[in-house]
């Protein structure tokens, strides 16, 4: 991989992971846009870890808390820190992705296969969950916080979280379409997306490790080690803006921005 390769994926990687648009299917297009072969299984676990250790220090001190509250709610069998619910409640609504990973995870696989069938499912995933977004924003009651959340809620946004594997869903934005459209705030919704996706990038991460131990394939460590940092720098900058500005500016222009790639997409295959 040369540099302009390495920068330009794992920026989309850092800024696509956590914005209501599917990493997956841009970095599926991405090479498809600029004439690259699609980038080594050890490069995408690369730029996964970034995002993840982007994520751990952002929360790191509502992690810590929720893991020490985690540990007292087991001792005294009780739930009264909101720490200790929203850490159950993310461990909830992981059990649907390990239920579910391993299957769907083999329509990943034939879809990457197939380099115009993953375009044409991106193009649909990005118009009709875009929509669903939108919708969810508008009729969202937006009263609640993640520390709201029941355990039905937790296995809602869960089930949701496993349709993301299929590239162009997004894996964060399913998870905020799923707690808008049960009431919780922009800003509620997008946290819980982004505390949830600690458990299951990690899982997906060791996956995709085994599969790269099983390859036995050459490994560049000076561009995984380049995609790695790019993508954890890109993607803290972009949790903390979004937090930031989520309020303010609605969902909208993602789901703009989502139905304008889908119809792009369309347009070049056909």
């Amino acid at each position: 991989m040369d540099s302009l390769q390495i920068l330009i994926l794992a920026f989309v990687q850092g800024i696509t992971e956590f914005l209501p648009i599917s990493s997956s299917g841009h970095l599926i297009l991405t090479p498809l846009l600029f004439g690259y072969a699609l980038q080594s299984l050890a490069f995408d676990v690369a730029v996964h870890l970034g995002t993840l250790g982007a994520v751990m220090l952002y929360f790191r001190r509502e992690i810590l808390a929720m893991i020490l509250a985690v540990l007292e709610s087991l001792r005294t069998r009780r739930l009264d820190r909101p720490e200790a619910r929203l850490g159950w409640m993310i461990i909830l609504a992981t059990l649907p992705v390990v239920v579910l990973g391993l299957p769907l995870k083999t329509v990943l696989d034939l879809l990457r296969a197939d380099e115009t069938r993953a375009a044409l499912v991106i193009a649909g995933t990005s118009i009709g969950f875009g929509l669903l977004l939108w919708w969810a924003d508008w009729r969202g009651k937006r009263t609640r916080t993640e520390y709201d959340l029941r355990w039905r809620d937790a296995l809602l946004i869960g089930v949701m979280q496993a349709l993301a594997i299929i590239p162009g869903v997004s894996r964060s934005g399913i998870t905020i379409t799923a707690a808008l459209m049960l009431g919780l705030s922009r800003q509620g919704a997008s946290r819980f997306s982004f505390l949830l996706a600690i458990p299951t990038i990690l899982m997906a991460g060791s996956l995709e490790t085994l599969d790269l131990i099983q390859a036995s394939e050459p490994v560049d460590w000076l561009a995984l080690l380049l995609g790695g940092l790019l993508s954890f720098g890109v993607a803290y900058l972009t949790i903390h803006y979004f937090l930031r500005f989520i309020e303010r500016v609605s969902m909208l222009p993602f789901v703009l921005y989502r139905i304008g790639l889908g119809v792009l997409i369309l347009v070049l295959v056909w």
